[in-house]
């Protein structure tokens, strides 16, 4: 059977390369008892791959259990896994079979293996090992003959370094290794999936199909899609039901995209701890300290010029000082800001400053007298600043602006509705 005809038989849709090698492992390994481990994100359908394994193997015949190992308790799940004896642990009124007993002769597919409780890890390595375990309260050995298919979409070499997997288990597990590409390694794949689930949707509910328009397409290919397969899924069922317009445009399909990891925003250095995304407040915090570092150079600036009357020639870092900070910032707060606006030009090596006018005088001592004006330290009032200096910049354009400012087009779109801005 070929790459094409497991995926029509298994539902599989998408030409990923990526993805055609992890079938094509599948095809290699099937007629063997080797374990198996699959690993990728959360969504991406890891469960479809133990599915072909199973019914590519000489043990189609025999039983196939999925175990989601996370949904169950610590407490319990040796007993799940292995079975107990009656009167082993209170409310074990009756003998239970596991699933390594039920399901002897067939395959076990282990997923979220990563979250497996370290007591738990080394019972299965005795099983894998020598396909012998004990049931919970028992003293007596019993065999099986199981093939163990694992997933994860934990780090595991992370987990063994914290000590919350077991080495040993992991290259038991690791025979043959299958990574199953996330959503956004396979961009091509994205459209094709999303026609699939309104088709079905569709179908199902026997109403008209949603179709893209290519802005829409366009949109759908370039985001991240942290919850993948099971994520794209949802937002066509979404999109089917609440929107009345058949023709999606982008503007429409923004609306359904959360902005969590739409984009990806720089991260702190990777320590003990795992790295962690800097947050758009702590940007605008850099930002707010960088304005004000520049007013400083600016106050220090034209404290010169007046005690110069206006005659100095600035040259060297002053100078490349001065044309950084008058291109960037507008000085035009204040109460002197008329008289400053008003100024006549001071010349400068290839650049020409308003001469600052004091609005005051020396006092008896000989010194200048002047009011310090305390700056709006309001994160929304520079947020909104920010973004309308960016649209002006780029004489509107929502795109180049929200790259500008280092954020995704549609948190862009959505801030300027928020404060209204035109």
């Amino acid at each position: 059977m070929d790459i094409q005809q497991i995926k029509q038989r298994f539902g599989i849709i998408g030409n990923s390369l990526l993805l055609d090698r992890a079938i094509d492992i599948c095809t290699q390994v099937a007629p063997t008892d080797l374990s198996v481990l699959i690993s990728g994100e959360s969504g991406t359908g890891k469960e479809v791959i133990p599915q072909i394994i199973h019914q590519l193997s000489s043990r189609k015949h025999g039983s196939y259990i999925a175990v989601n190992c996370g949904a169950i308790p610590e407490g319990t799940i040796d007993s799940e896994l292995f079975g107990h004896e009656k009167g082993a642990f209170t409310g074990a009124t009756d003998n239970r079979k596991g699933y390594f007993e039920v399901a002897n002769g067939g395959t076990i597919f282990l997923d979220e293996t990563g979250e497996l409780p370290l007591q738990s890890q080394v019972r299965l390595l005795r099983v894998l090992e020598t396909g012998e375990y004990i049931k919970v309260g028992s003293a007596k050995v019993q065999k099986t003959d199981v093939r163990i298919i694992a997933a994860t979409n934990v780090n595991i070499p992370e987990a063994i370094r914290n000590g919350r997997f077991r080495e040993d288990l992991y290259y038991r597990l690791n025979t043959v290794p299958i990574y199953i590409p996330p959503l956004r390694e396979r961009k091509d794949d994205i459209h094709l999936l999303f026609r699939k689930f309104a088709a079905s949707h569709a179908e199902k509910y026997r109403m008209p199909t949603v179709r893209l328009k290519p802005d829409a397409v366009e949109l759908l290919t370039r985001y991240n899609w942290p919850g993948n397969i099971r994520q794209l899924k949802n937002i066509a069922e979404q999109i089917a039901v609440i929107e009345s317009e058949r023709d999606i445009d982008a503007e429409i399909l923004i609306k359904y995209l959360p902005d969590s990891n739409a984009t990806r925003l720089p991260v702190l250095a990777e320590g003990k701890n795992s790295a962690k995304e800097v947050s758009e407040r702590e940007i605008l915090y850099k930002v707010l300290f960088d304005m004000k570092k520049d007013m400083t150079d600016l106050k220090g600036l034209v404290l010169e010029l007046l005690q110069s009357n206006g005659n100095v020639d600035l040259q060297g870092d002053n100078a490349d000082t001065a044309r950084r900070i008058y291109n960037d910032m507008e000085i035009t707060s204040g109460e002197n800001s008329q008289e400053i606006r008003e100024a006549t030009p001071v010349s400068f090596t290839g650049t020409t400053l308003p001469t600052p006018v004091p609005a005051f005088a020396p006092n008896d001592n000989g010194f200048m007298e002047h009011e310090e004006v305390e700056e709006s330290l309001s994160l929304e009032d520079r947020e909104v600043e920010l973004i309308r200096k960016a649209l002006k910049k780029h004489r509107g354009k929502r795109k180049p602006a929200a790259k500008e400012l280092g954020i995704s087009e549609r948190t862009l779109y959505r801030k300027i509705r928020e404060y209204d801005i035109k």
